[in-house]
């Protein structure tokens, strides 16, 4: 028999130092702790609301900038879709908008008729999203992009009706003619309606129809 090693501590060790058997059993003593007062908590919300008010602004672009590349993005595949489309049906497509609804929409116009007929590729914008009637201009406008590297000196914009040959190389549509290789390339601006200010974009089309969708960012086209 082993003889048992179990030490049984004094009733004064039990019963009048509670903090000795707390730690004994690996219990940590409580500590008290103060609340905040008022005016640390006017503080605290002070210090939040100046924090946000200079984060707002800063957000907000953001989001506009994300929604205006959207558009821009969704256009350039509608585009990409309407390339696509013509070479392999050896037909002359179009790019067509419409103009006078709310929020605005654009299509893929199969018979070059200037209006969507049903079973028409379409895409609809955001409500604050619109068509520009053609280059930036004025007063707060960003300049035209430019496409570095296109030294031809021509450049079309919403102005001008995008089409696709037959090949899907893309030209200034007009008067049932699409004339290819187009002299230069094409540049389609949308315009964001924000508080107090308009937010640019739009997508690029090379002349060997490739696109791209841009924004101002304030700064440059990027």
């Amino acid at each position: 028999m082993f003889p048992l090693a179990l030490r049984i501590g004094t009733a004064g060790e039990r019963a009048g130092n509670p903090t000795r058997a707390r730690a004994a059993f690996g219990v940590a003593p409580s500590k008290l702790t103060g609340g905040f007062s008022l005016l640390e908590l006017m503080i605290v919300i002070a210090i939040s609301i100046t924090l946000a008010a200079f984060a707002a602004p800063s957000f907000l672009r953001v989001y506009y900038n994300m929604r205006l590349k959207s558009a821009a993005s969704n256009l350039s595949g509608l585009m990409q879709q309407a390339r696509i489309q013509a070479a392999r049906q050896n037909r002359v497509f179009t790019i067509g908008y419409r103009l006078g609804v709310v929020p605005q929409q654009a299509f893929i116009d199969f018979n070059n008729n200037n209006n969507w007929d049903p079973g028409e590729p379409i895409i609809t914008f955001n409500q604050s999203i619109a068509m520009a009637g053609g280059a930036p201009a004025g007063a707060g406008a960003p300049p035209p992009y430019v496409l570095v590297g296109d030294t031809a000196g021509v450049t079309f914009d919403n102005t001008a009706t995008l089409g696709y040959s037959q090949r899907g190389l893309p030209c200034s549509y007009a008067a049932a003619l699409c004339p290819t290789p187009a002299p230069g390339y094409f540049v389609y601006y949308i315009q964001d309606q924000r508080p107090n200010s308009v937010g640019w974009g739009g997508v690029v089309v090379t002349r060997s129809g490739r696109t791209k969708p841009i924004i101002w960012n304030g700064v440059a086209w990027q």
